[in-house]
Parts: C-alpha cells; structure tokens; sequence
C-alpha cells in the first residue's frame, strides 16, 4: 500500500510521508499529534524540547542544538505546523495519505506548505549531528501553530513572551516558495496583509422603488474606487518586466455583505478587501515594513548566499507576494529569509494535488545541510562582543 513505507525508500521520505499523514489541518488542526511527533524527534535527536502555550491549545514547540558560545546569539528556523483546508473531489489522492506515486511525487496537503521545510530542518541537524559536529551558536527549531490563518495565537504572540526573548534570536529562516526554473527564491521582505471591511449604511424600503441614497450605491463608489486602484497596480506590473509581484500592492474583493431578501433594499452593506501592501509603500498610511539585507557586506546575508555560490545555487531575490510568520520576527529586529529549497517545482501551495518529488525534498535537506553549519558559525557582531 502507498500508505506504508516502500522497499528502498529513503528513511527521510518516510519520515515526511508520516508527517503530512498529520491532520493539521485549519480549521481544526490536531496539533497535539504534531507536538508528540516532534517531541519524539527531539528525543531521537538528543535536542531540548520545549513546549510553549501561547494561547489554549496553541503550543510552539521549540527544539534547541546548544552551541559552543553561549554568548552569541543563536540561529533560528522557524516553520509552521498547520495546513489550508481542502477540497478532497479535485485531489487525485487522499490528501492525508502522503501518496507517493510511481514518479516519486508524493502528494499532501502541506508537502509544499511547509511540513517539507520542517522535515528538512530535523534532517539536517540529524545529519550533522551524527557526524559529530558542534557549532559556536545554538540552533533554535521553533514549530508554531495557526500562521494559515494569520499567526495571530501563534507567532504573533509568541515573540511577545519571555521565552522567545530567552532564545536570543540573531537570524532567522522561515518558509519561501517553490521555483519552476533553475533557480531558488529567498525572500527578504514581504507585503503587509491589511484587510479591510467597509460598511455603508442608507434608506431601506421596498425592492419595486427607486429609492434615494441606497447603501448599494454609496458601496458602489467605494468598491468602484478601490477596484480602479487594483487595475493601476496590475497594469505597472505588467508594463514593467523588472517588477515582480511582491514589488505592488494588490488588493481583491473577497466578500460581499447584506440585504435579508429579494424585495427589500437594505439598510447596510458590507464589501471586504485583502490587500497586499509593497514594502516601499508610505508606512504611516499601511504598516511599516521590514527589510532583511541582502547586502554582501552582512554577515548572515554573506554566509547564506556563500554556501549556495559554493553549491552552484542560482539565488532570486524577491519580496514575498504574502504574508507568513517572518513579518513578526522582523519587526521585533530579528532579520529573517524566506527560503523552501524547490526548485524545478511548480508552486502548489494551497492547490489542488499539492506535491513535491522526493529527489526535490532530499536536495532540500543536503542544502540545509551546508546552510546550517555556515549560519551558526557566523563570528561574532559588533553588537555581540
């Protein structure tokens, strides 16, 4: 059964395939069976493993490498544990069943988004760890709940509290996405997420007059506006091959509200918006961005984009087009890239037949492998001495 480990298989495939087998999936995620499956690696591992409840029933768990130089400050990998819904009738398999067909594709809800990052990360230092290495800076795993639905009791809390203060965070990895081409992407920054919900409010009365100062029309207006505003950043987009999607704004109507029947003009409508705010866009009218550098001239940048030279790693870096847990590392001064190593991948995060090929998934996890060691051994800052 493809459900069982096959003849051969890489003990790191297997390892994924149990992990995407873990419902964590919104809007009920069994976070509980995801902890013990990551307290059972850190046990195997010989890490630290703590458990940080955050909000009920929302727990980050922390795995930690101690390093050789305490007073450094440590390396931190951060993915998350939760998965998008989906919608079993387009899946060619059971999304929870972590098929791996005859290809080597292995099909589930979150290979790509992120549960592959997570394996990646455990494999890695599994791998180090047995050929008997030791690093000057600690390395942090921290697996936290809820970022498909905004982070908001996950890491959003989490680096309010003493504990993620006691980590003592110098840099940060986090999720990114797949590549078709060659090469890899890192993210360095991202978009803000502002969702907005405008209410308008005019006359009610009967559905057969031509009533005046209907809610529907002074709706009309704003949508119409905003909507004439979506169309401006789309055509820069377009018109400019340089920019990349991360670099506008972009904005979606993605709900419309109101009225209780066909034959009453009601009293108040409601349109909802998601936009997505370019970091170069005027702080005090969105929220204000943070930007990683990637400036040859930084260390943690110069190590990073070292290994991958050394690795023959073609690197594009781009502003995240969404948002993920890195907005609130960042803004607490803890810079961090976005970077899922899958390249020749199409991105399938949150589609239909999400899936990732293993030769893919086992790459991942000899690159974390170089990245890893280079990372926490960065000397020390200025800031540090």
């Amino acid at each position: 059964m493809a459900s069982k480990r096959r003849e051969g298989e890489h003990p790191s495939v297997t390892l994924f395939r149990q992990y995407l087998r873990i419902r964590t999936v919104q809007p009920e995620p069994d976070y509980g069976a995801a902890v013990a499956f990551l307290e059972e690696r850190a046990c195997q591992l010989g890490l630290g493993c703590q458990k940080v409840e955050v909000a009920a029933g929302r727990v980050v768990t922390v795995l930690t490498w101690p390093g050789t130089n305490p007073r450094l400050s440590s390396l931190l990998l951060n993915s998350h544990t939760d998965v998008v819904p989906v919608f079993k009738e387009h899946w060619s398999h059971d999304p929870f069943e972590a098929f791996k067909d005859a290809d080597g594709y292995i099909y589930g809800r979150g290979a790509q988004d992120m549960k592959c990052v997570s394996i990646q990360y455990l494999e890695a230092v599994r791998r180090l760890k047995v050929e008997g290495h030791h690093f000057p800076r600690t390395i942090h795993m921290t697996f936290v709940p809820d970022e498909e639905i905004g982070g908001h009791q996950g890491m959003e809390l989490f680096v309010k509290r003493p504990e993620f203060q006691a980590l003592r965070a110098g840099f940060a990895l986090d999720e990114g996405l797949a590549n078709p081409t060659d090469a890899f992407t890192v993210f360095y920054s991202e978009r803000s997420p502002w969702w907005v919900q405008v209410t308008s409010t005019g006359k009610p009365g009967h559905g057969s007059r031509f009533i005046e100062d209907t809610a529907a029309e002074k709706l009309h207006k704003v949508v119409s506006s905003i909507l004439a505003f979506r169309e401006k950043e789309r055509q820069r987009l377009q018109s400019d091959p340089q920019l990349k999607q991360g670099a506008v704004t972009s904005v979606n109507l993605t709900k419309l509200e109101g009225g209780v029947a066909y034959n009453v003009v009601p009293a108040t409508m409601s349109a909802s918006f998601d936009f997505r705010v370019a970091p170069d866009v005027d702080p005090k009218k969105w929220t204000e961005p943070r930007v990683t550098s990637t400036d040859d001239s930084d260390p943690w940048w110069a190590a990073f984009s070292g290994v991958c030279k050394d690795m023959n790693l073609t690197l594009e870096p781009e502003i995240f087009p969404a948002a993920t847990d890195s907005r609130y590392l960042r803004a607490v001064g803890v810079p961090a890239l976005g970077f899922s190593p899958m390249n020749h991948t199409p991105v399938l995060l949150h589609d239909h037949d999400e899936r990732l090929h293993e030769a893919v998934f086992l790459r991942g996890i000899d690159i974390y492998t170089r990245l890893l060691p280079a990372l926490a051994s960065v000397p020390t800052l200025p800031s540090e001495s």
